[in-house]
């Protein structure tokens, strides 16, 4: 018999919070009928400036299967938290889940990217991206470095060793999810190697919080430049008070006068 949900629960934090908030999310959109066009990623929208969707496409799920597997996938490989001795922990799994997020979203543009451009494919321009799923395979791939030993459980009765499980998910979710983006969990796997190969290395909360501060930044600037959300505390008004001086420049032949003028009509010149 296992251990009880509450101890469980209590020995991986990070995890269960993540999954708490990944549900009330998923909720929310199917209460607002939100859809993929509004929070998925694609191409298109990428060069139109919709970076914020890097994010908004991560902590997304639209289909109640895709959160189902994703969640389970993810309470199983919660067990990073607990393998500090390994120099995992933690810590590690929060700073790390943030660097998954974000370059696997890079590294799923680039892809479109070279698809379209280099190859032609114009499907992939539209093709909109949405789940948890790139950090997901990313954590699979890094346990199976870390510690091959390990096993995958997937739905409560499913088992898979950890070596295979980043290859042998992505052709079963291809499979009994036709939909599911083949490139996007690709990317997780390749960032999750290139994290567990000590490529990507050096992460501490120093960073962290540097790299929350300038998503926070780009992520405000996109949305409001993108149109998609008014935000109105970044709306520069134009001066036209009378009362303020304004200069200007005179130009008379080669000689060009410096011209002010004050509140009361004076002139400096």
């Amino acid at each position: 018999m296992g251990k009880p949900l509450i101890y469980e629960i209590m020995e991986k934090p990070a995890t269960s919070c993540m999954i708490g908030l990944l549900s009330a999310i998923w909720f929310y959109i199917q209460k607002k009928g939100i859809g993929y066009s509004h929070v998925g990623l694609s191409y298109e929208t990428a060069i139109e400036g919709h970076w914020w969707r890097i994010i908004t496409s991560a902590f997304s799920h639209i289909s109640v299967l895709h959160l189902v597997f994703n969640m389970s996938a993810l309470w199983s490989l919660g067990v990073v938290e607990q393998l500090g001795h390994l120099g995992l922990g933690v810590k590690y799994y929060l700073h790390y889940s943030l660097v998954l997020v974000v370059l696997s979203g890079l590294l799923v543009l680039g892809m479109y990217h070279v698809l379209i451009q280099r190859f032609k494919i114009e499907y992939f321009r539209r093709v909109t991206a949405v789940g948890y799923s790139c950090v997901v395979f990313g954590w699979m791939t890094i346990l199976s470095v870390k510690q091959p030993s390990s096993r995958l459980e997937l739905f409560g009765f499913l088992s898979l060793p950890i070596n295979f499980a980043p290859f042998e998910s992505l052709i079963f979710t291809s499979i009994i999810v036709p939909q599911a983006s083949f490139i996007g969990h690709l990317s997780g796997i390749i960032v999750g190697y290139a994290i567990a190969w000590g490529l990507i290395h050096g992460m501490n909360n120093y960073w962290a919080v540097s790299m929350l501060g300038w998503i926070a930044l780009i992520f405000i600037f996109s949305l409001k430049k993108s149109g998609a959300f008014d935000i109105k505390f970044l709306e520069i008004e134009p001066v036209t008070d009378p009362s303020l001086p304004s200069v200007r420049f005179l130009a008379s032949g080669n000689r060009r006068t410096l011209q002010m003028s004050t509140f009361a009509g004076a002139e400096i010149v």
